[in-house]
């Protein structure tokens, strides 16, 4: 069961409006964010209840591809995730407890309004751009996946609770291709510690959303790039007459308990908690 339950805006609320400005130029992504296309584009800032932080988002187009700009407060930066430390005794690895830092976009499927949450009272199809600090970044992209929100359980689902206390479940598939890591299984010993992951660059569908992130001074800059129509069939696919709801996280939303354990306690716990709307000048 998910830990708390954090209620997204209502279909009777004002959602906010973040504005794709129309540019010329194309911004690099690196996570350093000094281009003065930038300040073409207004920013929106929403409140991630759970982190308690606030995130700011600007985002500009051009006729091909979009490009958002994120930055978020964090104290310290978490490269690292879920490395490898020796047991003696056991003779055999177990994970560790540091976990990499996050970012979500979750972009709705669905026409019209509704709730993004893991707690939603309604089936739903999500896009999900997972931004992820070790496991993706080396490689400059997003993880590319899916949110599948349905009452019909599935081999790999996780059941979770609505509001109304129904009973749903959430599959995570990744997009058509490989993704930028593989996990890697030592059977002897190679040392007191060592990486999960073989890093790899992504192929495919899920090769889609470039992204680079920068910690600084107790702050997160993240850039995002991808196409405006993709031609895959597991993205959203984007109109620049129409507008697209959507939420952000802090945290990869996954609907886990905050784990006292873990250097990143409330790894896993994120959630959407505000609805916002994409529209291109």
């Amino acid at each position: 069961m998910i830990a708390a339950a954090i209620l997204i805006a209502g279909p009777t609320q004002a959602a906010q409006e973040l504005v794709a400005a129309k540019v010329d130029k194309v911004p690099t992504i690196d996570g350093i964010a000094d281009e003065a296309i930038w300040s073409k584009a207004t920013a929106v800032v929403t409140r991630d209840p759970l982190a308690k932080i606030d995130v700011t988002i600007k985002a500009v187009h051009t006729d091909d591809n979009i490009f958002f700009l994120v930055t978020f407060p964090d104290p310290t930066e978490n490269r690292d995730h879920k490395t490898l430390v020796w047991v003696p005794d056991q003779e055999r690895y177990r994970t560790g407890t540091d976990r990499e830092d996050t970012f979500v976009f979750k972009w709705s499927k669905e026409p019209g309004q509704i709730d993004l949450s893991i707690s939603a009272d309604a089936p739903y199809k999500a896009d999900i751009w997972y931004w992820k600090a070790h496991r993706t970044d080396h490689a400059g992209y997003a993880d590319d996946k899916s949110h599948l929100y349905s009452a019909t359980e599935t081999p790999r689902s996780k059941p979770v609770v609505s509001k109304r206390g129904r009973r749903f479940f959430l599959s995570r598939p990744g997009d058509e291709g490989s993704a930028p890591y593989q996990a890697v299984v030592h059977a002897n010993n190679v040392g007191k510690s060592t990486g999960k992951y073989e890093m790899k660059t992504p192929t495919g569908s899920r090769a889609d959303i470039r992204a680079k992130g920068v910690w600084r001074n107790g702050t997160w800059t993240v850039e995002f790039q991808r196409k405006l129509v993709t031609g895959h069939g597991d993205d959203i696919q984007f109109d620049r007459d129409r507008r697209y709801q959507f939420g952000v996280s802090r945290f990869e939303i996954a609907g886990r308990r905050k784990n006292p354990k873990l250097d990143e306690p409330l790894f896993g716990t994120g959630e959407i908690a505000e609805s916002l709307y994409l529209k291109f000048q």
